[in-house]
C-alpha cells in the first residue's frame, strides 16, 4: 500500500461551518510532475458493502492531447488513509481495425463484491487528431464498453462493446450506470457528431435501459435535448431518488457563449415522461446529487464564478431549490480565475482544456457522510486525484 500525504495546496483548511463540517481529506493519487502520470482527471468513485473505497481515473503525461492516456484503478480499505498501487486492468480493443484508448471509467456496485464498469473508448488510430474538431465541432469516434468484476475490483472481465443503436454517433459516457431497486439498469451518455460531419451539432443526453443485466439495452430516453439547439445541457449527472430519476446539468447557452446556472429535471417513470427543466439557482458544474438518510439531497458542484472552488449545498424540496445560506466549500484553487470571455463553442472547449480543478463525483458512506473525489492541482498539466469527506447536519 502507498502511504501518501493528506496535505495539498488546493485543499481547504479543515473547519466547521454552520450545520456542516469536513471530517477528512486526502489524496487518492498525486500527479507526478515530469512523469507520464502527471495529469490525472475524470475521477469516479464507489463504496462497496465491506467498506472498500474504489476509485478510477484517467492518467496521462498531459491533459491534452490524447497521447499516453489510460485508465487507472485504486482502492482503500482504511477509509482513505492509504491507497493501493494503481493498476491498469482494462486493455482497449481494436474496433474495425482501429486502435483506441480508454479515456474514462465508472463503477456501479451490483451487491456484495460484484461491480459493473462502463468504459469510454476513443479512436486513437490517428494520434495527431485532437479529441474535438474545432472546425466542425465533431468528436473522435467514441464508444462504450462494459466490464465486470466479482471480487471487489481485483480482477475484471474482457470489455464488451455496447450496441447503442439507434445512436450510431460518438457517445461519451457521463457517469456510472444507474441501478434501480428492481435491478433494472440505466446507461448514461451524450450524443455528439462524427469528426468531419459538416452538419450542425445537435447535442442530447441519453439514458438507455436494460432488464437483462446489461446484455441488451432496448429502450432509451432523451434526458435533455433543446429543440431550438440554443441550450446545451452538458455533463448530465442523474441520480435515483425514491426510484425517480433526478438529472442535473452543466448548462451552456451556445448563442451567448456563456454558462447558465445548473438546470435540472425529473422523471417519475424512468424516462417515459420528464418534467420541464428548472433553474436550480446554483452556478457551475454539478456532481450527481446524493440522497441523505433523512431524505434531503446534497449536491457537490464546481463554482467558477471566481477562482474555481468545489462546494456543497443542500435541498429540502427534492432539488427545486438549493439555498446558499449554509453552503460548505470543500476545496478551492490558488491559481485564480480559470474562466475567460467566450465568443464560440471553440472558446468553451479551449477554456475547459485549461481547468486544473473539477469534475467532482460523490458517494454516500454508511454513517451518512458524503465522500467526494475530484482532480486538483496548481498547474493545468499537473493534477492529482483528491478526496474529501463531509458531514451535514439539520
Amino acid at each position: 500500500m502507498n502511504h501518501l500525504s493528506t496535505k495539498s495546496p488546493t485543499d481547504c483548511t479543515k473547519k466547521i461551518q454552520p450545520h456542516h463540517e469536513i471530517t477528512g481529506q486526502g489524496i487518492v493519487f498525486a500527479g507526478q510532475k515530469g512523469s507520464h502520470q502527471q495529469s490525472n482527471a475524470f475521477p469516479s468513485l464507489c463504496v462497496l458493502p465491506d467498506g472498500r473505497w474504489l476509485s478510477t481515473f484517467r492518467s496521462a503525461p498531459m491533459k491534452t492531447p490524447l497521447t499516453g492516456q489510460h485508465v487507472l484503478v485504486t482502492y482503500s480499505d482504511d477509509e482513505g488513509k492509504t491507497w493501493s498501487a494503481p493498476s491498469a486492468p482494462f486493455t482497449p480493443p481494436l474496433i474495425d481495425g482501429k486502435a483506441g484508448l480508454f479515456r474514462a471509467a465508472h463503477f456501479t456496485p451490483l451487491g456484495g463484491q460484484k461491480l459493473l464498469a462502463s468504459l469510454c473508448w476513443v479512436d486513437f488510430s490517428h494520434p495527431e487528431r485532437p479529441f474535438f474538431n474545432e472546425e466542425t465541432e465533431g468528436l473522435l469516434d467514441t464508444r462504450i464498453f462494459l466490464s465486470r468484476s466479482d471480487d471487489g475490483g481485483e480482477s475484471w472481465s474482457t470489455p464488451q462493446l455496447v450496441d447503442t443503436s439507434p445512436f450510431n454517433v460518438p457517445t461519451p459516457i457521463t457517469g456510472p450506470i444507474l441501478r434501480f431497486s428492481d435491478e433494472e439498469l440505466g446507461l448514461q451518455f451524450e450524443l455528439n457528431k462524427h469528426y468531419y460531419d459538416p452538419t450542425e451539432w445537435r447535442h442530447a443526453s441519453v439514458i438507455m435501459f436494460s432488464c437483462d443485466a446489461g446484455k441488451t439495452w432496448p429502450r432509451h430516453t432523451l434526458a435533455s435535448s433543446d429543440p431550438t439547439n440554443k441550450i446545451f445541457y452538458w455533463d448530465q449527472r442523474p441520480t435515483i431518488a425514491n426510484n425517480d430519476i433526478l438529472d442535473v446539468f452543466w448548462t451552456f447557452d451556445r448563442e451567448k457563449a456563456e454558462y447558465l446556472n445548473i438546470h435540472a429535471r425529473k422523471s417519475a417513470d424512468r424516462g417515459f415522461t420528464w418534467s420541464e427543466m428548472w433553474d436550480t439557482g446554483v452556478p457551475g458544474q454539478p456532481a450527481p446529487p446524493v440522497v441523505l438518510p433523512d431524505g434531503r439531497l446534497a449536491m457537490v458542484y464546481v463554482d467558477r464564478t471566481a477562482a474555481p472552488a468545489i462546494k456543497l449545498r443542500l435541498s429540502h424540496d427534492y432539488g427545486k431549490t438549493w439555498p446558499d445560506s449554509d453552503e460548505l466549500t470543500l476545496s478551492h484553487s490558488e491559481s485564480g480565475s480559470q474562466t475567460e470571455k467566450k465568443e464560440s463553442m471553440q472558446d468553451a472547449w479551449s477554456e475547459m482544456a485549461k481547468f486544473s480543478l473539477g469534475l467532482p463525483t460523490t458517494a454516500l458512506l454508511p454513517d451518512g457522510d458524503i465522500l467526494v473525489v475530484y482532480y486538483a492541482g496548481l498547474e493545468t498539466n499537473v493534477t492529482g486525484i483528491h478526496w474529501t469527506r463531509a458531514r451535514v447536519y439539520l
